[in-house]
């Protein structure tokens, strides 16, 4: 499980880095920025579960995640 889960993140890390770089499918960065947002969200529910309230810290990607889906989706996304 934890093999997916690390699966999951580093696609969606290719997926805000990759396009922006290539200039191939721009409209995957803002997926994939609501996509690891999403993860994020389940992780920090996870770790709020299992009383590991350290680790929350760790899911600080989150906000940037959003920042990121925030700015593509806008107006000005292109």
């Amino acid at each position: 499980m934890a093999r997916l889960i690390g699966g999951v993140e580093l696609a969606a890390a290719l997926g805000l880095i990759l396009p922006a770089t290539t200039g191939i499918a721009l409209a995957l960065t803002p997926l994939a920025a609501v996509g690891l947002a999403v993860v994020m969200v389940l992780a920090g529910a996870f770790h709020v579960r299992r009383g590991e309230y350290s680790a929350i810290g760790l899911n600080v990607v989150l906000a940037l995640a959003v920042v990121v889906a925030w700015d593509r989706f806008g107006p000005y996304s292109f």
